[in-house]
């Protein structure tokens, strides 16, 4: 096709407030722009979030127009101190409403991608009420209420699991694809010796690292910090812990032995040497998100899962015992776990490497590496193509 006579396809992409949101929706867009090339199409993208949400960084970053709009999360079970959020958000959300039927309006996208988070709500309703086809994704199990309701309007419903049909309003199951959880794309082509050289990490030791998140985890945290004496006699550590603790862990490790100091590594965050990392890397241990769950499987990582609890719907433990059982992972699922019990669960898995390669593979099997290719598949079908013309 001339370039004259290219046309540009519209995707309007909504959600975020967490990495579990919004790297899906990254990853995605990047699929949907190699599928549409092959079509001939350009793509022009507009990401719509909150300013203050994970996305309008993540857009920025990779060069996508963002733009904001106010949005309120109504929680169903809040406490007094989330008694007067839900009202002051009350006040936002018919402000969102209305900025998201104008943005809609002007942009006109071919098709709207919905990955979760309050804020798809109003842009999922105006692009269906604008007549836009809706393409929704889950990530976890249950749904969402985010997506709960706009699953009533999408023309299609994109799931992680099959399992998760039976959480649809029965009206929308007919409606449901299963494309698994997009991953990104460059964690599968990680280097160990790149990790190993940015890091100070030794090639002759095992090597385990720690994440919490972006923001670390207390839990995580102190349940590392009071082990590693006797963990860094036999392996490595690299810890991911947030910004927040790198002051006290960095104290920790000044006050190791000597021999063991060099063996631990605190970091505050771990961003473009991810891919490098997880190459390197023989034991994860880390929460149990929707997200997480995609990447250790994708890079077919053996872990140790310490579920965020509670939850909502219990999704954390739910999808930790899902790997356990499938032979993935271990994981400590009952509340409010010991220090103690961690360090267990790491001398089984560091004295058998056989088991470690068992879970690697386990891990492996569970993965949809095409995700973000079926997914695009999906949002491109959407597309009229007397739309286009």
């Amino acid at each position: 096709m001339k370039a004259e006579n290219r046309r540009s396809l519209r995707l309007l992409v909504t959600g975020g407030g967490t990495g579990g949101h919004t790297y899906p929706a990254l990853t995605t867009v990047g699929a949907v722009r190699e599928q549409a090339a092959a079509r001939g199409l350009d793509l022009d993208v507009l990401w719509v979030g909150t300013a203050s949400g994970l996305e309008a960084r993540i857009a920025a970053e990779n060069g996508i127009p963002f733009r904001a709009i106010k949005a309120g999360k109504l929680r169903r079970s809040p406490n007094m101190r989330e008694l007067l959020t839900n009202l002051a958000d009350m006040f936002r959300i018919p402000v969102g409403v209305l900025q998201a039927f104008g943005v809609a309006a002007r942009y006109r996208p071919d098709v709207v991608l919905s990955t979760g988070g309050y804020v798809c709500v109003p842009l999922g309703l105006a692009a269906r009420a604008l007549g836009r086809p809706l393409v929704m994704h889950e990530q976890i199990t249950s749904l969402g209420l985010a997506n709960r309701i706009l699953s009533r309007f999408a023309t299609r419903v994109a799931l992680t699991h099959p399992s998760s049909i039976e959480h649809l309003p029965a009206s929308a199951r007919g409606r449901a694809v299963v494309t698994g959880n997009p991953v990104r794309t460059h964690l599968l082509h990680g280097d160990a010796a790149s990790a190993r050289r940015h890091f100070g990490l030794s090639p002759e030791l095992p090597l385990i690292y720690v994440t919490g998140g972006a923001q670390g985890s207390r839990q995580i945290n102190t349940m590392v910090e009071a082990i590693l004496p006797s963990l860094l006699t036999r392996a490595q550590v690299l810890h991911q812990c947030g910004p927040d603790w790198i002051a006290q862990l960095t104290r920790a490790a000044d006050g190791l032995p000597a021999e063991l100091r060099q063996r631990y590594q605190p970091v505050p965050y771990v961003g473009d040497e991810l891919a490098d990392v997880f190459a390197a890397t023989d034991i994860v241990i880390s929460r149990s998100g929707a997200g997480t769950i995609a990447e250790l499987t994708a890079v077919g990582k053996p872990s140790v899962l310490i579920p965020l609890v509670p939850s909502a719907g219990d999704e954390q433990r739910q999808n930790a015992r899902y790997l356990v059982e499938s032979g993935a992972a271990r994981a400590l699922l009952e509340n409010g776990p010991r220090a103690d019990q961690l360090l267990v669960e790491l001398d089984v898995l560091l004295g058998d490497q056989a088991a470690r390669a068992h879970m690697a593979a386990a891990a492996r099997s569970l993965s949809r590496v095409d995700a973000a290719g079926v997914l695009a598949k999906v949002i491109l079908e959407e597309v009229h193509v007397t739309d286009l013309t």
